[in-house]
Order: structure tokens, then sequence, then C-alpha cells
């Protein structure tokens, strides 16, 4: 299937980042707008807040400080963000989609929010502060179809508006969908290939481990064996992300081992490899391709050939 660009416009209006911020996807029905929870009163000046729409509330988990979401929908989000100011209190922020076309209706953002809760918890990339997956609302075919698209715009510009939550780390391929839980429908637009991704491979001290280099960092994948122990070499920085991995049960210890129980994402190669075996290693010289050639030596021929 051919992949086409696609144009987002974004309007600052303070001419600030940290702002209130209006997003729309050129030649698309699809508005979004972000704001800070402290200016929520201001949304009341607009009518896109007045219609019927899905939302975002981004915060900090208060045990983990791990990325927080609650996902949401309403027909009229300004009132219902008005609750959330009193029942809520993690959050810093909302974002909210709306249709430009008011043809959003209360069973189109029913069927939004659902979807969102699943690919949310599937992803697992945000601690998620819903509770249950809601039932899928009843839509005929052709809304079905259309709502499908417009998530696919959904994920375009809350990712380009910072939050990737949405996105697998590890762009799932097909052979992936075996894995999914039975209770989980992953919709064909969201499983795509692997070709951009290098399988990359770890092997030091007794230690297994396999992973992905993508677009984002490296993706340590679930089943990777790491130290059970640490190094004095180990830096500071590291400790403390290798213990957020076994707070959050990223990583847990089996047979004198943790075991990676979830897909982990490191910005490089260096931490993914430290957290791993255990102190500090130079991860471009460490991870490897199944042909034996280090991430290194991958990107400088890389560079030659370009």
């Amino acid at each position: 299937m051919t992949t086409f660009g696609k144009s987002i416009r974004i309007y600052l209006k303070d001419g600030t980042v940290t702002g209130i911020k209006f997003g729309e996807v050129v030649n698309q029905t699809i508005q979004s707008i972000s704001c800070p929870r402290f200016r929520t009163s201001e949304l009341k000046e607009y009518a896109e807040a007045k219609r019927p729409g899905v939302y975002f509330l981004f915060g900090q988990d208060e045990e983990t400080g791990d990325p927080k979401a609650y996902i949401g929908e309403a027909e009229n989000v300004f009132d219902r963000l008005q609750n959330h100011i009193t029942n809520k209190e993690f959050w810093n922020e909302v974002v909210f989609f709306v249709s430009k076309d008011e043809n959003l209706t209360k069973s189109h953002v029913k069927y939004l929010e659902s979807r969102l809760i699943q690919i949310a918890f599937f992803t697992k990339r945000y601690t998620i502060d819903n509770y249950n997956q809601s039932q899928l609302s009843s839509l005929p075919p052709a809304d079905r179809d259309a709502m499908e698209e417009f998530l696919t715009y959904i994920k375009l510009l809350i990712g380009v508006l910072g939050h990737k939550f949405l996105e697998d780390v590890t762009t799932t391929s097909k052979k992936k969908e075996e894995h999914i839980p039975l209770t989980t429908t992953i919709q064909d637009s969201e499983i795509v290939s692997m070709k951009s991704n290098l399988e990359i491979f770890l092997s030091v001290s007794g230690l297994k481990a396999k992973g992905l280099q993508t677009d984002e960092g490296i993706v340590v994948l679930e089943g990777s064996e790491a130290a059970k122990d640490l190094k004095p070499s180990m830096p500071n920085g590291y400790k403390e992300l290798r213990d957020k991995l076994i707070i959050n049960e990223t990583l847990v210890l089996e047979n004198n081992k943790y075991i990676f129980k979830k897909n982990a994402l490191f910005d490089t190669a260096s931490p993914a490899a430290a957290i791993i075996v255990g102190y500090s290693i130079t991860g471009p010289q460490t991870w490897k391709d199944k042909y034996g050639k280090t991430l290194k030596e991958i990107e400088e021929e890389r560079l030659k050939t370009q």
C-alpha cells in the first residue's frame, strides 16, 4: 500500500509553544486544540470546544513519574472539562479533537473513545487513567470506516503535538498480530511493515537480548535478559532508569536474571546496552545485526553509500 506525505498546520494563538495551539491536517475536516489546564476557561470563547469530540488529559503518574493520560468523549467538550477541573488533579494539558464540518455525533465520539483507549492500552507507552475499555458503539460500515480514517489523523496530530503514545514502539509487524490478546481488536491500518527497522542482538557474559533500531531509538524487545547486579562503572542516570524499569515491572527478576516483560524504548544504543549488562558500555560497538556487524559499522557504511 502506497504511503503519502501529510501536511500539518499548527497555529500558535499566543505565538508561543506553551500556550493554546490549534492543529489540523491540510484538506481534512479534523480540528485539534491543545490547552494548558489553567487556561481551560478560555476555551469557552471557541465554538470548537462546544462540539462533540474526544479529548485527552495529560500529566504525570504520581507514583512512578511516568506520563499519564485519560481519554474521554463528550457532546460538549468544554462542559466536560469543567468537571475534570474539580475531580481529576493529575493533568496539566488537554488536547481535544472535533470535526470542522460538525458531522460527529454521540455514537461517533463513543466509537472513537473506545478505539483510542484500546490502542493506548495496547501500545503501553503511557499510564492510562481509564479503568475499563468501553464497548464499541454500533455504527454502519460507512461510518465505522470514516471513524477509522479520523483515528489515523488523531494519531498524526497528537504525535506532532508531542504525545506519541498511540504509536507502537516496534511499528508492529503482521507476525505480532498472533500475540495480540483476543480481547483486543487491532485494525489493519495499525499493522505496518518493519522494513525500516533494523533487527539487532546483544550477547555479553551469558546475557542475550534482541532489539530493533527504529526512528525513535533502540527498542529492547520483550523476553530479553539483563544482569541482576550492577557494577561501579554504571552511571547514576542509567541506575535511575533501570530502577524505574524495575518499579514499573518492565524488568522482572527470574532465576538470577532480570527479564524484559515489556518492550522498552531507549533514545540511543548505549543506555539500552548498559541497562542489560549492568555497567557502562559502548552501545554502537555492542549491538550487532544478524551478520555480526556492529551498529557503528552499519552506520559508517550507510554514510559512505549516501
